[in-house]
């Protein structure tokens, strides 16, 4: 019998407004640590958590797969339509469905580790897939006292220290 080397896939989610070179260097910095085959940037809409999105939709998507386009390995994909839901446990779900021979990595800014116990599903997220956390400045200490990394004493959840880039996507709409 055949061995088959699985499939390694990161997701990034967001709503990408708008993309940087944060994004950028997280997917690169998670595709070589994990050996990742690619990382998919699933923009969302919207974000649960705020109030608007300054760019559209379309204009987010564009704009991304233009930041992204020499780093052939970043996928620009919208499943919302498709699934009828922005949830990630559920877009983890379906990726899962139709890959089944492909471990997902699923990649976060630490900020967003703070409150992902106020996510649908969040202990499901973390057992459905490894939760790659990546250090942002100003939340280290906070994230990793939050619930969800307390929960599940790093299992499930990496922390990974990142040299800083000190760009976000609400310093740039400032701009």
């Amino acid at each position: 019998m055949k061995n088959f080397k699985k499939n390694k896939i990161g997701i990034l989610g967001g709503t990408f407004d708008p993309a940087h070179k944060g994004h950028i260097k997280i997917s690169m910095k998670a595709k070589k640590k994990f050996h990742l085959d690619k990382v998919i940037w699933a923009i969302t809409k919207k974000n649960p958590f705020k109030e608007k999105s300054y760019m559209s939709l379309k204009k987010r998507i564009i704009f991304a797969k233009k930041l992204s386009k020499k780093d052939n390995f970043i996928k620009i994909q919208f499943f919302e339509n498709k699934l009828k839901s922005n949830r990630i446990l559920d877009l983890i779900s379906y990726l899962r469905k139709k890959n089944q021979n492909t471990d997902y990595y699923f990649i976060m800014g630490a900020d967003n580790l703070i409150n992902l116990h106020k996510w649908h599903g969040w202990k499901k997220i973390i057992s459905k897939c490894q939760v790659l956390v990546f250090d942002r400045s100003r939340y280290k200490a906070k994230s990793l006292k939050s619930i969800a990394y307390k929960k599940f004493n790093k299992k499930g959840i990496e922390f990974i220290n990142l040299k800083k880039v000190n760009i976000s996507s609400s310093q740039l709409r400032k701009i």
